[in-house]
């Protein structure tokens, strides 16, 4: 606190004096002011560390300081968990409890072999994609988002936002790329949910020639590329904005999926975008 005084007090009164009256050497004056420029730097960066924690929470209420630790990881804050914790309490957001879900009886339909396994390079378009569903709150209501994505560049190449998380959903995203490109042979890798294992998605994949695969249950690392892009849309576009109706959120994605294609560089891509690498190549 001395020294804050004293660099409010140094244009009006001798450092001198102020270092004699505040019984400070000159050195360690001097020392803690080269700290400063530092020290306003991790101010700043903490700062905007608790504004996206607080976006974070607004978003997830039910993460605690583990998952708000990944969350920040996956948006590139490096941050400890201990202070993950202190920032959480200082802030005064912790994990709402959630009630356990009953057990479910579903019985899969259709498990597929695990084709990927975990392979996710692709060395052509519509050879491995992979899909999945994950969910947007707009304050009130919760909407669901399907995404199909190529891992030959990333490329987001179908999705929809319903209001229901449903086989319906998964049904008129499969719809969506069909109508686009020539999909037989593909593979289209998911999870075990219960859309992906329904007699209605394994008979649409038939029709058009697609060979299914499938994650090992509770293995969410078997399908991480598609984890990875909604891990971007959320911090780069979703956790930075509150929405009021499904009619901004599908804005929002359209812009984002948009910016995505082709705009966003990838380094896996040599620094291009998806659709500027596949056309690149296709030349």
């Amino acid at each position: 606190m001395n020294y804050e005084i004293m660099e409010e007090l140094r244009h009006l009164y001798s450092i001198t004096d102020l270092l004699a009256i505040a019984g400070i050497t000159r050195a360690s004056y001097y020392k803690w002011r080269a700290t400063q420029p530092q020290r306003k730097a991790r101010q700043e960066k903490d700062h905007e560390i608790k504004e996206h924690m607080m976006a974070i929470h607004f978003a997830h209420p039910y993460f605690g300081y583990p998952r708000m630790t990944t969350a920040l990881w996956e948006a590139g804050y490096n941050v400890n968990h201990k202070k993950v914790w202190r920032i959480m309490k200082e802030l005064s957001i912790q994990s709402v409890i959630r009630r356990k879900r009953k057990q479910s009886n579903y019985t899969p339909s259709v498990v597929y072999p695990n084709r990927l396994k975990r392979q996710f390079h692709a060395t052509a378009p519509q050879q491995k994609m992979v899909t999945d569903i994950t969910y947007i709150s707009d304050g009130t209501n919760f909407h669901y988002l399907s995404v199909i994505q190529d891992l030959f560049n990333n490329e987001i190449v179908a999705w929809q936002l319903s209001e229901r998380n449903d086989v319906q959903l998964v049904l008129d995203t499969i719809t969506q790329w069909t109508r686009k490109r020539d999909v037989s042979e593909a593979v289209l890798h998911s999870d075990q949910g219960f859309q992906y294992t329904s007699q209605a998605y394994n008979t649409r994949l038939e029709a058009f020639g697609v060979k299914g695969s499938h994650s090992r249950k509770a293995t969410c690392l078997d399908n991480a590329c598609i984890e990875s892009f909604f891990s971007h849309l959320k911090t780069e576009k979703l956790y930075l904005n509150q929405f009021n109706s499904r009619a901004e959120i599908q804005q929002a994605v359209e812009e984002y999926i948009y910016e995505y294609n082709y705009h966003r560089f990838q380094a896996k891509l040599k620094q291009r975008a998806p659709i500027e690498y596949r056309c690149a190549l296709a030349a």
